[in-house]
């Protein structure tokens, strides 16, 4: 094989690696995305949600459930905010 011939393999290779890189993370998040409507995230908003998967992300997993852990126990258990309607004029 010449080198030509060998890089062209190596560069197939390394293309199919990545396909299957990207395959496999797609089949992760879709694994984890299915534990979400198991939880009660309808107390956040979407901002709130994404904030704290994201800052979960950066820290790591490990540190997010010790800071976690590191909070007070709340004994207010929160309810999803009433829906707001707006007040008609009695005029």
């Amino acid at each position: 094989m010449t080198d030509r011939e060998r890089l062209a393999d190596l560069e197939a290779r390394q293309r199919k690696m990545v396909e299957e890189v990207e395959k496999t993370r797609h089949a992760l998040r879709g694994k984890y995305a299915a534990i979400v409507p198991e939880l009660g995230v309808e107390t956040l908003t979407e901002r709130e949600f994404r904030d704290i998967l994201t800052h979960t992300i950066r820290v790591g997993g490990a540190a997010s459930i010790a800071a976690l852990k590191a909070l007070p126990e709340s004994t207010d258990h929160h309810k999803p905010p009433a829906k707001r309607v707006p007040a008609t004029s009695m005029a």
